[in-house]
C-alpha cells in the first residue's frame, strides 16, 4: 500500500513503460511523457517528465486503484543515496521534500539502480525556468 503519512514507498523495482503506459497515458497534460516505472508486489510509481504518478492497488482483485499525483514544481529539495560497495543487498533511495506542506516522500529501489539518473532528471524539472 502506497501511504504517504509514512513517508515510505519500498522494494521498488524497475518495470517496462510499456507496462503502465496505458494506465497512466489518460492522467497525462499536453507534453507529457513516461520517463520510468516502478513496481513494488502490486503498487506502482511511474516517473513522468512533470510528475511522479504512484499508483495504489487496493482490494482483493485490484480492481480499486488510487492514483497520487506528486508534481515536480512543488519539490523545495531532494536528495539520492547510491548503493554501497559490495551489499548483499544493494538499494537506493530517493528523498523529495516538498513546499506545500514540508511533506518528505522516500522512494527505496532494490537491485541495480540509475538514481544518479533519476536525480539528474528530477534536477532538469526542478530547476528548470
Amino acid at each position: 500500500m502506497i501511504d504517504f503519512s509514512k513517508n515510505a514507498i519500498f522494494n521498488l523495482k524497475p518495470i517496462s513503460v510499456s507496462e503502465v503506459q496505458q494506465e497512466v497515458s489518460n492522467l497525462y497534460v499536453a507534453n507529457e511523457v513516461t520517463l520510468s516505472a516502478f513496481k513494488t508486489i502490486r503498487d506502482q510509481v511511474v516517473f513522468t517528465n512533470k510528475r511522479i504518478i504512484a499508483i495504489d492497488v487496493q482490494g482483493i482483485t485490484g480492481k480499486r486503484k488510487e492514483y497520487s499525483t506528486l508534481p515536480y514544481s512543488k519539490i523545495q529539495y531532494f536528495s539520492v543515496q547510491t548503493p554501497g560497495f559490495a551489499e548483499l543487498i544493494p538499494d537506493c533511495e530517493l528523498e523529495l521534500y516538498f513546499s506545500n506542506n514540508e511533506k518528505k516522500v522516500v522512494f527505496e529501489f532494490k537491485g541495480n539502480c540509475d538514481i544518479i539518473s533519476i536525480g539528474r532528471s528530477i534536477s532538469e524539472y526542478v530547476l528548470a525556468d
